[in-house]
């Protein structure tokens, strides 16, 4: 199959460091190299996977001080992608709504991952008018708002199986992330004080939550227990997840899945979480996790967080979580799209 894979620009494939779809977009790559595809790429200059890579940007647009308008990038991204629409047979977008006017008029199978929140006011008669373009989610959670969205599939994130398991539970807690209001990292310092228990925070700071991070955040770093990492790449994560007692997770918002949820449970590592979003569907709670309500239940939750079996955690992830897993799962979908796009040419 010859598939045409179109990421964000705003990180490299994969990213040098924090990058959610950006990273889900260079795992679907290499796996479906591995399993005999012909992939072309279309992302930023510096991306680096082994497919045929169309560069559209010179560089991640996140690493450009010099570019102010992200959105001119995205419209020629669109175009490169229209010109060479006929040498696939599928056509899979990352890249949000802003290719739906097009993609509707392609004239080629294709198909989009949602891969933000869809819960927003706008966004419903948006796609109410776009019921036609087929739409993957990334969890059930995040498709409820949009009932009138037409769903092809549900399939969760994958990562590649690189991140190790360790087998002993850590010395401190764990916030692997970005810091903003809805991530809760106030959240995983407060339940890491109160219990008088280590946490490191490994997380980026976007230039919009600059004034977020110098406010509210900040302040809470003078406490001994809290070491801010910083952001982290790739090679990094073994070792911070592998080493911590426990990811906290404390959620403010429905987030539509949580990659780093599966990269704890990859390194064996069980789960705080609050109940937002995509969690129940990925924490099997008092199992590989606590799925928590309030901040005394996770209080309580990570007291208790070590006895939960690492193995289970690291199997979990194994069973349901692999970036295999998640190929296999998107080329049963391409099938299924590209024989209702023939079925349809030949109606």
């Amino acid at each position: 199959m010859k598939i045409a894979q179109v990421a964000p620009l705003f990180e490299s494939v994969p990213p040098v460091a924090y990058g959610g779809t950006e990273r889900v977009v260079a795992n679907l790559v290499e796996e479906f190299i591995d399993l005999g595809h012909e992939v072309t790429l279309f992302a930023s200059g510096d991306s680096t996977c082994r497919a045929e890579i169309v560069p559209v940007s010179p560089r991640a647009l996140r690493l450009d001080p010099s570019c102010r308008d992200h959105l001119a990038w995205h419209v020629l991204l669109i175009e490169r992608v229209i010109q060479q629409a006929e040498r696939f047979d599928i056509v899979h977008f990352h890249t949000g709504h802003v290719h739906f006017p097009l993609a509707r008029r392609l004239g080629v199978p294709h198909v989009t991952t949602m891969h933000g929140r869809l819960d927003l006011p706008e966004l419903a008669p948006l796609h109410i008018e776009f019921c036609d373009v087929p739409l993957v989610s990334i969890s059930n959670a995040q498709r409820q708002p949009l009932p009138e969205a037409n769903w092809v599939a549900t399939i969760p994130h994958g990562v590649a199986d690189t991140l190790r398991p360790s087998t002993e539970a850590g010395s401190y807690f764990a916030f692997l992330g970005r810091v903003c209001s809805e991530k809760g990292v106030d959240r995983a310092i407060q339940i890491a004080t109160a219990l008088k228990h280590p946490l490191k925070i490994a997380a980026k700071v976007d230039p919009a939550d600059v004034r977020y991070f110098e406010r509210e955040i900040k302040p809470l770093l003078d406490n001994p227990l809290i070491e801010f990492v910083g952001e982290i790449g790739e090679d990094q994560k073994s070792e911070f997840l592998g080493r911590a007692r426990a990811l906290l997770f404390p959620i403010d918002w429905p987030e539509p899945f949580g990659l780093v949820m599966i990269e704890s449970l990859a390194c064996g590592t069980p789960v705080v979480a609050f109940r937002n979003g995509s969690v129940p569907e990925i924490i099997d709670d008092q199992h590989t996790g606590f799925i928590v309500d309030t901040m005394e239940e996770a209080m309580s939750a990570a007291r208790r967080v070590h006895r939960l079996s690492r193995a289970a955690c690291r199997q979990a992830f194994e069973q349901r979580f692999t970036a295999r897993r998640m190929a296999e799962q998107y080329v049963a979908t391409y099938m299924r799209i590209i024989t209702k796009h023939r079925s349809d040419a030949a109606a």
